[in-house]
């Protein structure tokens, strides 16, 4: 046994982290038997983009996380798979080579290998044999297949949008990329808007039953929340305003009782009916407000500048309400995209509208007064409790049952019906740039559009040297000749391959599903292995995927589903959001020159020591503050467990000292439910409480042994924290097999319990005293501790105790009068 040397042996984490990378390789002790798992337990963290600058500490800290949960599930008996992988191809990576003037086909496995490295030591116990890459066409054929898989269901279709177009980035970015009208990753590029022909899935159709789902999923609350907010779904009325050309101007309104104060409307300058409403007088000023308002990015369109501007287009529009003409305008804060890109403006009851109004001397109807106001509220008055004024026969309805009968009555006449509408919108998938998976189409003049036939798959990414994207909106696939010209797989004439690549969204939408799978060359996915291990357990990732990623991948598994490839339609059982970690109270950034090096603190501390200091910060799904002098306490720690260790001796039937048995088994059930509960900060905390209460009973310079029973707990709850030391300690007390293949320690509940509890003790709801009690004190033995602590008693003197509350374990609150 280890307490048999008489010279101690410093903790020496180079040496052992080094050691146990070696072992862990030529045991395949991270290697998931996939085909005879037992009891299957898919633990995934989202897989990186592999940057040049290397690993930074925010996705140490994402993945380490991850990473101690499925340690531990381990140690409970699961077959854990836990795989990782690269996603490699994207607009950043395509950048960044030709900041560098190399081709990204050369710069992406010199990432990929940099980051494979640093990942492995830091401790993931990552089932590298497993690894995807989504640059290897093995992979993306699988994307394309994807692709296919919609287009011949009618859920990939090709139409002309408008679309937010990056003059520095020379292609088309999400509207999540604009940043108060420039684009994210060029802070000084103004986005402007262009109209192109793209792909899009209809992501739309799915809306019902993305929004629905989430009712019963095991999701951070936050992330279900931004979900929600992202689909929208509003339910309203359409109502149809009759114009001079014939054609209704048809808009959408979650407030249709408030339709008798539409003063005027407001149509987005890309509507349709623009052209043939704008009258010969005002056609010069319209085409010249329309040709400004495409030059502005959709986000800030969205959100408006400070000055509503817009143009009248001499046109007039019959309220149904009313029966009164009201004028036509044409203004930039209504977006085609959103609704029917046509508003009725009731100015009196919403901030823009009355803005609007007020600026072009447009008149204003107040048809709500608050339920608590006087007649004289300052307007606009934006409420939902308040009735109709001004508003015919509905006079004196609350908004609310306003809303069912004014919609119903606009039905009946013939101007409108109830409707849903939703934020979402379809998911343009195109990209005219080159790094990425070409789309699977081929453009004939005699047969229109064709897919690609499935056996052609993959349609390879061409090795090209002029990859530089322009401003032809036209991506650089078109200029390679050889590839861009193919006979038509139908008709075998002279036809054109799409050159546009896939949005990297759509490579990040399946990989989990390919993890399992990724041994075969002949299918996406097998289907005995997808049913043995999807859906996924438990995935890990930022809150900055809430929307994107983690929709796309919902809305794909769905259709996947739907199309009978799948037999389930939600891809992860359990979702949690980690924190963010900031340094020195500052968000990192290169220019504040804080950035967290992972490489220099590792080579220094440890790899252990890193980990556990990122999980000590605060909870795993707030994040913290890394501060440099903060990190010596975990090694002082690391340390204590290493010294201790040292001092072990005796058998695992040693009796405990009783303080010691108690903390150990409150220990384990504490850092047991922490773990299940991502609450790292504190189980490392319990782990810290219980070596100090061991090393009070087996003080330091004592000659009596540690005994291992008290040790070999703590060495096993801590490997999930700092799996090399833990591995190192389990060999050190005679364990070969090292502490992955041992089982988590199980706690006796009547020794978990505490003996003594405290009871918080209040008078008429104020705390008066803090009382000592047994952990099982009944109520009526509580009441009487109370009753007879002096604070508590010149509080109640001569008055009358009316009622006594009880709450087991917490408190007791005495009400008199």
């Amino acid at each position: 046994m280890s307490g048999s040397s008489s010279e101690p042996v410093a903790y020496d984490p180079a040496a052992i982290e080094e050691k146990w990378l070696r072992r862990w390789d030529e045991r395949k002790t991270n290697a998931t038997d996939l085909v005879h798992a037992k009891r299957p337990y898919y633990n995934l963290m989202m897989f990186p983009y592999p940057s040049a600058e290397g690993l930074h500490v925010g996705n140490v800290f994402a993945f380490v996380g991850a990473d101690i949960h499925g340690r531990a599930r381990r140690l409970h008996g699961y077959d854990v798979f836990e795989p990782l992988g690269f996603d490699a191809f994207g607009i950043h990576s395509e950048n960044f080579a030709l900041k560098q003037n190399t081709h990204p086909g050369k710069l992406i496995p010199r990432n990929i290998e940099r980051f494979r490295r640093q990942l492995k030591r830091v401790g993931l116990m990552a089932d590298w044999d497993h690894e995807v890459q989504t640059t290897d066409p093995a992979y993306y054929k699988w994307t394309q297949w994807i692709f296919l898989q919609l287009y011949k269901a009618g859920l990939a279709v090709r139409k002309k949008a408008a679309v937010n177009w990056c003059p520095e980035c020379k292609t088309v970015i999400a509207n999540e990329q604009v940043i108060d009208g420039f684009c994210e990753r060029h802070p000084e590029t103004t986005v402007y808007q262009r109209m192109l022909e793209q792909w899009f899935f209809t992501i739309t159709k799915y809306a019902d039953r993305l929004l629905d789902n989430l009712a019963t999923m095991d999701w951070s609350e936050s992330t279900l929340s931004m979900q929600r907010n992202w689909i929208g779904r509003s339910r309203g009325a359409e109502i149809a305003f009759a114009t001079p050309d014939g054609d209704p101007i048809r808009v959408f309104t979650t407030r249709p009782d408030t339709v008798f104060g539409a003063t005027y409307m407001v149509l987005a300058p890309e509507h349709p009916a623009v052209d043939a409403l704008t009258t010969q007088q005002r056609r010069g000023d319209v085409e010249a407000y329309r040709k400004r308002a495409s030059e502005m990015d959709l986000v800030t369109r969205k959100v408006g500048g400070k000055e509503k501007t817009g143009v009248f287009t001499g046109s007039f529009a019959r309220n149904p309400a009313t029966g009164e003409d009201i004028p036509i305008w044409v203004a930039d804060y209504v977006l085609m995209e959103y609704g029917t890109g046509a508003i009725m403006a009731v100015p009196a009851h919403d901030e823009r509208d009355f803005a609007f109004a007020t600026k072009y001397g447009l008149p204003i109807v107040k048809v709500v007064e608050p339920v608590d106001g006087d007649g004289d509220a300052k307007l606009p008055v934006i409420t939902w409790d308040g009735t109709l004024v001004n508003s015919g026969r509905f006079d004196g309805q609350s908004c609310r049952a306003a809303v069912e009968a004014v919609a119903k009555w606009l039905e009946e006449q013939g101007h409108g019906k109830a409707q849903t509408q939703y934020r979402l919108h379809d998911w343009c998938i195109s990209r005219q740039r080159y790094w990425g998976p070409p789309i699977p189409i081929i453009y004939c003049d005699a047969c229109g559009i064709v897919p690609v036939p499935e056996e052609d798959l993959p349609v390879t990414l061409p090795d090209i040297d002029d990859f530089r994207p322009d401003e032809s909106g036209v991506s650089p696939l078109a200029r390679h000749e050889e590839w861009y010209h193919v006979p038509c797989p139908e008709c075998g004439k002279a036809a054109r391959r799409e050159t546009d690549v896939s949005d990297t969204f759509l490579d990040s939408s399946w990989y989990f599903i390919r993890y399992p799978s990724s041994d075969f060359a002949d299918r996406p996915f097998d289907q005995e292995l997808t049913k043995r291990w999807l859906p996924v357990a438990q995935y890990i990732g930022g809150n900055e995927h809430a929307v994107l990623h983690l929709m796309y991948s919902r809305f794909i598994t769905m259709v996947l589903h739907d199309l009978g490839h799948l037999d389930f339609e939600e891809p992860y059982r359990r979702f949690r959001a980690h924190g963010t970690i900031v340094h020195d109270g500052a968000k990192m950034s290169k220019s504040l020159g804080n950035v967290v090096i992972p490489d220099q603190y590792v080579d220094r501390w440890g790899a252990d020591t890193f980990r556990m200091y990122l999980m000590f910060l605060g909870p795993y799904e707030e994040g913290g503050d890394f501060r440099d002098e903060g990190i010596a306490g975990i090694r002082r720690f690391l340390d204590k467990v290493w010294n201790a260790v040292g001092r072990t001796g005796g058998s695992n039937g040693t009796d405990l000292p009783d303080v010691v048995e108690r903390k150990l088994h409150q220990t384990i059930r504490k850092v047991t439910d922490d773990i299940d509960g991502l609450r790292y900060n504190t189980a490392i905390s319990a782990l810290m409480e219980y070596l100090n209460t061991l090393r009070a009973q087996f003080p330091d310079g004592d000659d009596a042994p540690v005994p291992s029973r008290a040790i070999e707990p703590l060495v096993t709850m801590l490997s999930p924290f700092a799996p090399f030391l833990a591995e190192e300690c389990s060999e050190r007390l005679g364990h070969e097999g090292g502490v992955s293949s041992r089982r988590w320690p199980t706690f006796d509940e009547t020794l978990a319990r505490e003996e003594e509890i405290e009871l918080v003790v209040q008078v008429n709801g104020r705390v008066r005293a803090r009382i000592t009690a047994a952990a099982d004190v009944s109520e009526e033995d509580a009441r009487a501790l109370a009753l007879a602590d002096d604070g508590v008693k010149k509080h109640v003197a001569g008055k009358e105790v009316k009622k006594m509350i009880f709450v087991p374990g917490r408190l007791i609150n005495i009400v008199v009068g």
